[in-house]
């Protein structure tokens, strides 16, 4: 008798206990876990901005990004703003392990600007060119020099100054670092940008144009110092599409 009634006690005892790892049993694995981004793109277009440097007076209000739980955050821009770009940039810029999205913002009254979203909004970004009508178009971020740290690179005005910029990325801030002029990544019109940043044999390059479109570059940058490398002389798309994917 006694023994039956330990049985029941103990049961008692613990079924709140098997109650509590049935229902952690059950729970999503996505919940306590943080999510990552896993698409973005541009929405909403608009023809509030009438630069039109990539071919069309066509830009865009909002950025759409999806996370890896399936959820959809949408972040829109204020009436003076769009996002000036040909599409956005998933980069990993930081230690955690997960994306952020690169983007081109660009103001009515002082042009365009790089910035760094998450699905929480614009992060690090850089101050905008200063003028209305001025665009930037980017390479994308690595640890260019080695040092443990992700930079992103771009070329300021690719039609006007044609000056490669690099920014340094720590502490969840972007840092101007370096420039070198002379090189450039768009024509007025185009609507993609040429080159990028590739990694062949380990180290990242960026690839960009000469000013005049006479020459391919491959441009490295380590101890405050950039180095040149010409690759040649034909500047098509399908030229720089090879060179990119290290045929080249």
């Amino acid at each position: 008798m006694w023994a039956g009634a330990q049985r029941l006690l103990l049961r008692y005892l613990l079924c709140p206990f098997r109650r509590a790892l049935l229902i952690a049993c059950v729970l999503p694995a996505s919940q306590g876990v943080a999510q990552s981004i896993t698409s973005a793109t541009y929405t909403d277009p608009t023809t509030r901005y009438a630069l039109g440097i990539l071919g069309d007076a066509i830009e865009h209000a909002s950025l759409a990004i999806e996370l890896s739980n399936g959820r959809k955050v949408t972040i829109s821009l204020p009436s003076s703003d769009v996002f000036e770009d040909t599409e956005p940039r998933l980069i990993y810029i930081d230690e955690d392990g997960t994306p952020e999205v690169l983007v081109v913002q660009s103001n009515q009254r002082l042009g365009a600007k790089l910035g760094i979203c998450d699905e929480t909004g614009l992060g690090a970004d850089i101050p905008y060119i200063g003028r209305s009508n001025r665009w930037l178009a980017p390479l994308g971020a690595a640890d260019l020099d080695g040092d443990g740290a992700v930079e992103v690179a771009y070329i300021d005005r690719p039609h006007l100054a044609k000056t490669l910029r690099i920014w340094h990325f720590e502490a969840g801030e972007l840092t101007h670092v370096a420039d070198l002029e002379g090189y450039t990544n768009h024509r007025i019109g185009e609507r993609d940008i040429a080159g990028g940043i590739r990694t062949c044999d380990g180290r990242p390059e960026m690839i960009v144009a000469s000013a005049d479109w006479t020459e391919m570059w491959a441009i490295t940058f380590d101890d405050a110092k950039f180095d040149q490398r010409l690759l040649g002389h034909d500047t098509s798309r399908p030229s720089f599409a090879k060179t990119m994917a290290c045929s080249g």
